[in-house]
């Protein structure tokens, strides 16, 4: 055989594979996901080990771990100016941190209620959600927080493309000179659109870090921002000295009615950005390590909350007197700081630090939130690996998120425009698993198409019923608060959107209870509870990973929990 045969010869090889390579990347088929034997699931139901209850050996979370979690959570950029924003609408720092607090008890009540369904089954916001709507209408749910999620995503990345500016401008001061070629009206310049693709490009691959291993992230958090957080405001409090507290003790520039109705409207804003935890809680509180874990979170919340709001007051008072404005994002406080070559490296470390409270909160609140979801809804396609990668993509560059944020008054309507949804979907999972089911679900059954949560046609009319009463008389004011030219709407409907979070979220007890009471569902009334605890099956473990050990498509035998 010559040489140039051979060569020919590898030479059609190679050609072959590139070809059979190309093939296979462009049929559908090759993206599907292996076929996973779940441990719960019906044999002919597609589903993955990202959505079976999470086993022994990963149920990680303590209760410091649920403390620095909610500390990762609300110690972030948009907390810091979410009280700020209450006052520029009129109200007093007295008012704004009452309504913060306020919201964190809101948030943190229901949140605690239904992450109980989480530490108590290990199962995650989808599985769980179907008891109450019912297998098929439960997709209604998970969709609706999909989509949110996504919205929120971005929302969260905008501010950490603020942060990278800020970084960048510590070390190179000619990038403040970069020209605009955008438009005005697409609410971001250039030099923002570059600063937000850096920070997506570091975001991106933390996406991947596995749920129950993110108490490493949360405690980095922690042990950070900490110190910079209160090392800003002692700074700039100290530099302005007893001059800010006029600020701070300024009265309200409304009265009234007027007041009232602000308190209402602000605290449903405040409220909304995170209603959405109070629903997918058990995303989270399933890899809890003890029952009790899931209640440290009823203290955390409100202090949190609060805590971050006064410091946003604090620092903006502050820096009114020494910058001529009051500032509510500390990004802006530290852009303040480049023009000192010696406060170039405080700004730098500062805007990192703020950087990676971004990053913690987008992963914990949005990344994993969606990807349980889209893991749910098309179980062949996605697992939550590629869940956090395609909110990435959707959330992070599809929904232009640079756009809600161009006001504050844009700002503030998504923000209330948030809670129609989640409020009363959170509602009825708190009544049905604690007045409804008394805390007794059949795990297995909540994953079979044809089991008790079916309801017969695939979905909980009652939760219908509800869902759709508590929504209906929202939606003529969200189209308001979307195009206030052109969507009118009577004043009372109006006012009505104004504290929808409340509204939504004690009407769907009372009017799902009511139902439940007049027209019960037996079948799902069971006398106890039927856990559905596994160990991993095939080597594969929640979150898409490999365990050491693999079981050769057998599972193994352990007594249920």
């Amino acid at each position: 055989m010559t040489l140039s045969s051979v060569r020919s010869r590898g030479s059609a090889t190679v050609s072959a594979a590139k070809k059979k390579l190309e093939l296979r990347l462009t049929e559908p088929e090759s993206w599907k996901l292996p076929k996973q034997h779940s441990s719960i699931a019906p044999p002919d139901v597609w589903t993955n080990a990202d959505q079976d209850p999470i086993p022994p050996e990963l149920r990680t979370w303590t209760e410091l771990t649920f403390i620095t979690y909610w500390y990762s959570d609300l110690v972030t950029i948009s907390g810091w100016s979410a009280a700020g924003a209450i006052l520029t609408a009129g109200l007093s720092a007295t008012d704004a941190i009452l309504i913060t607090l306020t919201a964190g008890i809101c948030n943190a009540i229901p949140t605690v209620l239904n992450g109980a369904i989480g530490s108590d089954l290990h199962i995650p916001f989808p599985i769980a959600v179907r008891a109450s709507y019912g297998y098929w209408l439960s997709y209604f749910c998970v969709i609706s927080r999909a989509i949110l999620a996504m919205f929120w995503f971005g929302v969260q990345s905008v501010g950490g493309g603020q942060c990278v500016t800020a970084m960048v401008l510590a070390i190179w001061p000619s990038y403040a000179r970069v020209e605009n070629t955008l438009p005005k009206s697409i609410g971001i310049t250039t030099q923002g659109m570059v600063s937000y693709f850096i920070y997506w490009l570091i975001q991106t691959p933390l996406l991947l870090i596995p749920t129950h291993r993110l108490q490493l992230l949360f405690n980095a958090k922690a042990v950070l921002v900490t110190p910079m957080a209160l090392a800003m405001v002692i700074w700039i409090a100290v530099k302005a000295g007893n001059q800010s507290s006029g600020f701070f003790y300024a009265p309200a520039t409304v009265s009234g009615s007027t007041r009232a109705w602000l308190w209402l409207s602000n605290l449903t804003s405040v409220t909304g950005g995170y209603t959405t935890l109070t629903v997918n809680i058990p995303d989270f509180s399933r890899f809890s390590k003890t029952k009790g874990a899931n209640l440290w979170q009823l203290p955390a919340i409100p202090f949190f909350k609060t805590i971050v709001g006064i410091f946003g007051i604090v620092a903006a008072g502050a820096a009114k007197e020494v910058y001529g404005e009051a500032l509510w994002n500390p990004i802006d406080i530290i852009n303040k700081w480049q023009d000192n070559p010696g406060g170039r490296a405080a700004a730098f470390f500062c805007a990192l630090i703020w950087l990676l409270a971004q990053i913690s909160v987008n992963i914990s609140a949005n990344g994993v939130s969606f990807a349980n979801d889209i893991a749910t809804i098309a179980p062949k396609w996605f697992n939550i690996r590629r869940g956090v990668i395609l909110v990435s993509f959707l959330g992070g560059w599809a929904l232009c998120p640079w756009i809600i944020l161009a006001s504050a008054k844009a700002f503030m309507r998504f923000m209330s425009a948030y809670a129609i949804f989640m409020a009363p979907i959170a509602g009825i999972l708190t009544t049905d698993y604690w007045l409804i089911k008394r805390r007794k679900y059949n795990v297995p059954a909540l994953y079979d198409p044809h089991g008790i949560y079916r309801f017969g046609w695939g979905g909980n009319w009652r939760a219908l019923v509800t869902t759709v009463l508590i929504i209906t008389p929202l939606l003529p004011a969200l189209g308001h608060e979307v195009n206030p030219e052109g969507v009118p709407v009577p004043d009372g409907l109006q006012k009505l959107f104004k504290f929808n979070w409340l509204y939504g979220f004690v009407t769907s007890i009372v009017l799902y209870y009511t139902l439940n009471i007049v027209s019960p569902h037996r079948e799902t009334l069971i006398p106890q509870v039927i856990h559905g605890d596994r160990p991993s099956i095939d080597g594969v473990r929640p979150n898409g990973e490999i365990s050491e050990t693999r079981t050769e498509g057998k599972m193994d035998e352990i007594e249920p929990v």
